[in-house]
């Protein structure tokens, strides 16, 4: 017999699943009733069985010999047919009242004869092991858990010292040659830690000093400008970034770099195209000289095309190296075990077969943590995976040897993820979902979950390197694989996994395919019946990305799918704008487990639904138009997991307590009757996570509240109680109180929240200190509340929100602490306190010492008749808000640590001491810009970076005709007396915005301002023009506004030398008569230009258009747009034109379109009556055409649109709505060909 080996073969723990159907009860039922033919049942288990003996063999084999490979695909592809069958009959055997009329309803000869199928199918496959010398391998049974302890990312890092310093003087020296922002790249093979290096660079905290901010984005091989550059944006906001405009993206991006000194990290860069690197560098280039790009890739050829400085060449590590990282993922000491010299001799070895690639030393290291035994480790250094060649195998071996002594079941979660497209980052919970769905977790023990099943997978996964936990979201428990890992899940996901970028007509998939998942979808393969029918054996499909642009083109698409796909586990239409309604056919699919509809359109949900007996995981999360679960809900018994968030559900349906099994519910509507009231909460006992409960008012009694059993459920971390907004004069004050007394949750609470709470105090227990893990406090729109409750004994609340408690007056000592804890420090972990809309509050008195030892902010805003005092010492505090306090009467806290300073409308507020370090003003109100302005005069403050001054009506000037040297940014809005010092350079004010002030101000010496990035003028009434001289250039300029300012008559007669601005705009200049002179040469790389309400502006400038434009809006200046011709704009994406424009009856004319044009929006001709094909025909990158109220639009002249656009939408056209509703022989087929045509807001 052939060696032990732990881990087993892939297709053992699939078996498991067969063998665990056949022994369950509906089988057993099903023989004792003689339905079923036990000997052909025993048949099919006996031939399992010894298949089974030899897969570990097999799963060797196979990889050397493609004959060992079809049989096991052959082998499997049976297996699947049988587990599909299996799982119909104990579905139907479980959803019949009694099982001796089982087969009433269907045939027990059909189902025989499939079984004969697949047993003669699976006896075929088996005669041929013999031929393949198969042998019976013993697998161990060896604990697989992760380890208790794990290292954390960037740990233990060896042989990279010098190249972390190398890296880091490449940062630090000047060697961008004239240019703003260097490029370095860092270049090595897949796995040898390029990646790695850069973290142990980018958290360097020598950095922190250096640069004002990092971020970190990882680019991967789909090199998309606008993904890339929106992910940039993500990686630098630490928001999500909602823009698809291409333009608006590059202008959001510059604002937020260009008053930094930046470090950026681009991570696994593939792309060679050095027009799309241009076009992704054209932000960086506003940064402040010294800002850095780092850059990894394995591409030889893109160091070339981005380098700035000569590429960086990680090498491997040594073999010593190799070996530290080994044996400290191994956990090799000599105090562990006495074989230790004897394992290290052979770990040496291994090390060395790793040919100095981190990343497989450490899977390696990470697969042995927990084995030391020799023989387990001799075992490996001779397995034949070692000696495949490179053609042979073209993932590493290592990483082979890992995944090879992973235990079975593993192997089946870890190759699903090669459903996820490279550098894809996945949600660890979503991820466990699906799993679940596809039956890959074993049966939970111990009294644990399905959902703590799946985590334990998923941690030892992590543990062994499979996955990584991904730098952009980590709050969001999202991983990633590196590229080497994800490669190896692809090529072991074979014929059964298949992943698209764009599901389309053209695709092909293979026969034997059981899993699918895609990135963009195309309505046309919707049209080839016959390829679907080719995988009617799917269980999988799995939408990854957005892809809005590619709604369904089929309005049968939803009943195609099901139609075809009878065996699915997982169906997913997130994202599917398009998608409205659900045929009834959703109730034939009864495998279904997960079912995503989320962001879709979808109005209504069959009952069909609800007969979907396995259903596990149903999401519906931002579902605009669905108000209704289906009434049937109920019979979902196995449903476990129901996602409704921000989907305007009205109430739940009746009977939710029988969804005994559900882990997740997220939101809970208390509706008015028993069945669906807050009692049906009482019975969901396993409830994990969030929840938020609203419209308690429909609660009459306490007791129904306690029946709720909210203390009962341990998991909740976080908590929502809500009561609707509604006048009942009747209110109970008592029973209110009653109620959310009797809402009381455990004492594991994280976060809790109430809204709209009727009664007149809060419960006792809500500053109870067993709340030990409360981090998050919040208490909003309670408004019979005339006291808080004690909460400055909770000892972990962090942040503190409060809100329109209509009836406060005063905040006083029983705030702080009650008597039950008198030595406890009052809010000693407090870091944010705001207090909003108060009011009736007008005292915070008995202030406490000791409190607040840790704020970092305080915010008050709408506090109208607060009075007296604040907290006057505030050692840590950062950030103080005091804003529409008008009666406040206070002085500043004692704050030395204070860096943001905003004080608006609260002008009794009193600056004694102005604060030395504060870097950020914001003032409103004549008396606040007064006495700002007088300690600016007095103190001369040396760290101030940045100052508003908003509405003051009296005469005032900044001291000495200068403004602050720190200064970077001055924002003035409404000081109309202000005198505006101009006599001065301020050589590092970056940005300037003048709005409705400085009425003195005629004309604007640019000179003043030589580093000037960003200047903003607004209805400054008597301005005329911008100074500047022949000879000057603004070098540092990067965006250009003018708005509403009536009497701007012209810019310079020299024209603007700004050779790095990329945004100009003019907006609501009524005597402007043209733009600048000599814009194609003065303004090399402008971008975005934005012209509106400009009716003098009659022609384009002379000498042509900047050659770098991609975004052109032009609004309400007729003149311009009926301009015969238009200059040359051979780099513009998107153009945006709007009248109204009364002359124009038909638009465009032949040739008048930069053919380059991708986006074109034609918004209110109002007389145009025609579009004509012939002016956009030549459009042949045009992917999205948008006609908005056109009135008089019914005629498309032509022959058709142009054949690339993928999106055609028409709003506020109704003679053109009606026509393309209708598919009118006239018009339709000039549009038919459009992917997806969006009429009246609704896809046709």
């Amino acid at each position: 017999m052939a060696a032990a080996v732990v881990g087993g073969a892939f297709l053992s723990a699939f078996l498991d699943v067969v063998f665990d159907r056949l022994a369950s009860p509906e089988f057993v039922n099903l023989i004792h009733g003689k339905k079923l033919s036990k000997k052909l049942l025993q048949k099919l288990e006996t031939i399992l069985r010894v298949v089974r003996a030899v897969l570990d063999d097999a799963e060797k084999k196979q990889i050397k010999d493609s004959n060992v490979k079809h049989w096991l695909n052959d082998l499997k592809d049976a297996v699947y047919q049988a587990d599909d069958l299996l799982d119909e009959v104990s579905t139907k055997a479980a959803t019949q009242k009694h099982v001796s009329n089982l087969f009433f309803r269907f045939s027990n000869r059909k189902l025989v004869s499939k079984l004969e199928d697949i047993v003669e199918r699976l006896e075929s496959v088996l005669r041929f092991k013999e031929s393949f010398d198969l042998k019976d391998i013993a697998v161990e049974n060896v604990s697989w858990k992760a380890p208790s302890t794990s290292l954390e990312d960037g740990s233990y890092i060896y042989g990279r010292d010098k190249d972390k310093e190398a890296i880091i003087k490449l940062l630090l020296e000047d060697n961008s040659h004239g240019k703003e922002v260097s490029v370095i790249p860092i270049v090595g093979m897949g796995g040898v830690g390029k990646t790695t290096l850069a973290q142990l660079v980018y958290n360097d905290e020598n950095l922190n000093q250096i640069f004002d901010f990092k971020a970190w984005v990882c680019v991967s091989e789909e090199f998309n400008i606008l993904k890339v550059t929106k992910t940039i944006t993500e990686a630098v906001t630490r928001e999500p970034c909602k823009l698809n405009d291409m333009n608006l993206l590059h202008l959001d991006l510059m604002d937020k770099l260009k008053d930094k000194k930046f470090l950026i990290v681009l991570d696994d860069v593939w792309t060679e195209d050095y027009v799309n690197w241009g076009l992704l560098k054209k932000p960086f280039q506003c940064g402040i000289r010294g800002s850095k790009i780092l850059l990894t890739t394995r591409n030889e050829n893109t160091a070339f095309v981005v380098q700035t400085v000569q590429p960086y060449h990680l090498k491997q590590l040594s073999n010593e190296d190799c070996w530290l990282v080994f044996a400290n993922h191994a956990c090799l000491s000599s105090e562990f075990n006495k074989n230790t010299s004897a394992l290290e001799k052979i770990g040496r070895e291994i090390a060395k077969k790793c040919n100095g690639l981190p990343l497989a030393a450490q899977s390696l290291g990470g697969m042995l943590r927990k084995r030391h035994d020799i023989g387990y480790w001799d075992n490996i250094l001779n397995s034949e995976i070692w000696e495949l060649s490179e053609s042979e195998c073209k993932i590493i071996p290592a990483l082979r040897i890992s995944y090879h002594y992973l235990p079975p079941h593993l192997k089946r979660c870890f190759v699903y993820c090669s459903l996820y497209p490279q550098d894809y980052e996945f949600n660890k919970d979503e991820l466990i979902l699906l799993w679940m769905a596809e039956d890959l977790l074993g049966t939970p023990r111990k009294g644990k979950t399905l959902e703590e099943v799946g985590l334990e997978y998923f941690d030892y996964l992590v543990s062994r390197s499979f996955f990584q936990c991904s730098g952009s979201w980590p709050q969001h428990k999202c991983f990633v694989m590196h590229d080497l890992i994800h490669d190896l899940a692809t090529s072991l996901g074979g014929e059964f996994y298949f992943r698209s970028e764009e599901l389309g007509k053209e695709t092909k998939i293979d026969i034997k395919t059981r899993h699918l998942s895609f990135t963009k979808f195309s309505g046309s393969v919707l049209d080839n019946f016959e390829a679907l029918g080719r995988v009617k054996f799917l269980r999988t499909f799995l939408s990854i990305i957005n892809f809005r642009a590619s709604p369904f083109h089929n309005e049968e698409a939803p009943c195609i799918i099901m139609s075809k796909l009878m065996y699915l586990r997982v169906l997913s239409f997130h994202d599917f704008q398009s998608l409205d309604a659900l045929p009834d056919a959703i109730g034939e699919l009864i495998h279904l487990r997960y079912l995503d509809l989320s962001c879709s359109s979808i109005e209504s949900l069959p009952e069909s639904l609800c007969n979907l007996y396995h259903l596990q995981t149903l999401k519906l999360s931002e579902c605009k138009k669905l108000t209704k679960l289906p009434g049937g809900t109920q019979n979902l018994v196995n449903l476990r997991h129901l996602d409704i968030y921000d989907t305007p559900i009205k109430e739940m349906p009746r009977g939710m307590s029988k969804l005994n099994h559900l882990q997740h519910l997220g939101f809970f509507i208390v509706g008015k009757h028993k069945e669906n009231g807050i009692k049906e909460l009482g019975a969901l006992s396993n409830l994990h996570g969030q929840l938020r409960i609203s419209n308690l008012e429909n609660i009459s009694q306490s007791d129904e509240a306690l029946e709720a059993r909210i203390m009962d459920k341990k998991h909740i971390k976080s908590l929502w109680l809500e009561w609707s907004r509604c006048n009942n004069e009747s209110t109970n004050f008592q029973i209110e109180i009653d109620i959310l007394c009797r809402l009381q949750p455990h004492f594991n609470l994280e976060l809790l929240s109430i809204r709209g709470y009727k009664g007149t105090k809060f419960p006792n227990w809500m500053g109870d200190f067993s709340y030990c893990k409360m981090t998050h406090l919040t208490l909003r729109d309670c408004h019979n509340c005339c006291m808080l409750p004690s909460l400055g004994q909770l000892p972990s609340l962090k942040v503190l929100e409060i809100s329109r408690l209509n009836r406060l007056k005063t905040i006083d000592a029983g705030f702080y602490k009650n008597k039950d804890y008198p030595s406890v420090t009052p809010f000693s972990s407090l870091e944010s306190l705001a207090i909003y809309y108060m009011t009736c509050w007008e005292v915070w008195s008995s202030f406490d010492s000791e409190a607040f030892p840790v704020l970092h902010n305080l915010i008050i805003h709408n506090c109208p008749k607060l009075k007296g005092d604040l907290p006057n010492h505030l050692p840590a505090l950062e950030t103080l808000q005091i804003i529409n306090c008008e009666l406040l009467v206070s002085s500043l806290p004692m704050a030395p640590a204070i860096r943001t300073l905003e004080i608006r409308k609260s002008n009794k507020v009193a600056l004694h001491v102005f604060p030395l370090l504060v870097e950020n003003i914001v003032v409103e109100g004549s008396s606040m810009v007064e006495s700002m302005i007088e300690a600016i005069t007095n103190i001369q403050p040396t760290c101030l970076r940045s100052l508003a001054l908003n509405d003051c009506s009296s005469a005032i000037s900044f001291p000495g005709g200068r403004l602050p040297e720190s200064l970077k940014t001055l924002f003035i809005r409404n000081l109309k007396k202000l005198e505006f010092p101009t006599q001065h350079k301020h050589e590092l004010l970056e940005v300037l915005s003048i709005l409705w002030s400085c009425d003195s101000l005629t004309s604007l010496p640019l000179v003043t301002f030589p580093n000037l990035k960003n200047l903003e003028l607004e209805n400054c009434k008597n301005i005329e023009s911008l100074l500047v001289s022949r000879s000057e250039s603004f070098k540092s300029l990067s965006a250009f506004g003018i708005r509403k300012c009536p009497n701007f008559v012209s810019f310079p007669r020299e024209g603007l030398h700004a050779p790095n601005l990329s945004s100009f705009i003019v907006l609501g200049c009524d005597k402007l008569k043209s733009l600048p002179d000599k814009m194609s040469t003065l303004l090399p790389k402008l971008e975005h230009l934005h012209i509106e309400n400009c009716p003098g502006i009659q022609s384009f400038p002379e000498g042509g258009m900047p050659p770098n434009l991609r975004t052109v809006w032009i609004v309400n200046c007729e003149k311009l747009l009926c301009s015969l011709a238009w200059p040359s704009m051979d780099m513009l994406t998107h153009l945006i034109l709007a009248g109204p424009c009364d002359s124009i009856k038909s638009f465009p004319k032949e040739g008048l379109l930069p053919t380059s044009l991708t986006f074109l929006n034609l918004c209110n001709f109002s007389s145009m009556e025609t579009l004509d094909c012939k002016g956009l025909l030549n459009l042949t990158s045009l992917q999205e055409l948008r006609i908005v109220t056109c009135p008089k639009l019914e005629n498309i002249a032509g022959e058709k649109l142009p054949v690339s656009l993928i999106k055609l939408i028409i709003e506020e056209c109704p003679f053109l709505q009606k026509q393309c509703r209708t598919k009118h022989h006239q018009i339709w087929p000039k549009i038919s060909h459009i992917c997806g045509i969006k009429v009246d807001d609704r896809w046709i």
